[in-house]
């Protein structure tokens, strides 16, 4: 069965950064698109970034120029490397599989992805 596990979330100060990790196991990442989710309690999930299996990419307009997404094939890892966090950013970060392209990123729905993991949570400290 396909298996993604995030993990990297963490407490934050404002402009601080996190390194966000989506590990998967029982497929190979080459062949599928990742995207990054986020949700925060009583709001919808929403799209932060995703990476076609073509290795190119798409950001949601609040996190370009902060957060970068990237893979290692090798280590079978997607990664999102956050800067410059905000208290906005506070949420639970998931990660998703599609296959080969970012539909399922665009349409957020569950029925157009093969996985997804429990999340990880990213929390402003005061």
């Amino acid at each position: 069965q396909f298996r993604l596990v995030e993990s990297g979330g963490g407490l934050v100060q404002p402009g601080g950064s996190l390194r966000l990790s989506c590990a998967a196991s029982e497929f190979n990442l080459e062949n599928y698109a990742i995207g990054w989710f986020r949700q925060a309690p009583g709001k919808e999930r929403e799209g932060v970034s995703c990476i076609r299996s073509s290795s190119s990419t798409t950001y949601e307009d609040s996190v370009k120029g902060r957060f970068i997404i990237s893979r290692d094939i090798a280590k079978n890892t997607v990664y999102l490397q956050m800067h410059s966090l905000k208290p906005a950013d506070t949420d639970v970060y998931y990660c998703a599989a599609g296959w080969r392209v970012c539909k399922f990123y665009y349409t957020n729905r569950y029925s157009q992805m093969v996985s997804w993991g429990d999340g990880t949570q990213v929390t402003f400290s005061s």
